[in-house]
């Protein structure tokens, strides 16, 4: 089960974050079809969002077509998105953690590091949804 977190500060609204959260989790095979989201209710706790965001998320999920909303019954993931083969994902994982280490030790701040991400994935053409 998907456990989502809402940054206040992020400067993006925070149903799209909880859209975000879904998408990557099933990029990262962290959700497949036919598992079920948490109700509103538990993510309108562990968040502090209002009831009304996560279920615009969810909405936009459901138009998307990567979620299904059942009344009464939840709503639970029904397509998948192109998993990252998992051996591939350690490796690029590894890579990662020690580049986050070097930036560290280089003095940049995450927000430093978000910054230099983003423009290597602009220069390479890649988007970011």
């Amino acid at each position: 089960m998907i456990n989502f977190r809402v940054e206040r500060a992020a400067g993006v609204p925070a149903y799209l974050q909880l859209v975000r959260q879904v998408k990557e989790a099933l990029r990262l095979g962290w959700l497949a079809p036919g598992d079920k989201l948490p109700v509103v209710r538990d993510v309108v706790a562990t968040s502090g969002v209002n009831a009304n965001t996560v279920l615009k998320a969810y909405r936009e999920l459901d138009h998307a077509g990567i979620v299904e909303m059942r009344q009464g019954s939840g709503t639970y993931v029904t397509n998948a998105l192109a998993a990252i083969d998992s051996a591939m994902l350690d490796e690029l994982r590894t890579t990662l953690a020690d580049w986050v280490s070097r930036a560290r030790s280089a003095g940049l701040t995450d927000d430093d590091m978000a910054t230099l991400l983003r423009s290597v994935l602009t220069a390479e053409g890649t988007t970011t949804e």
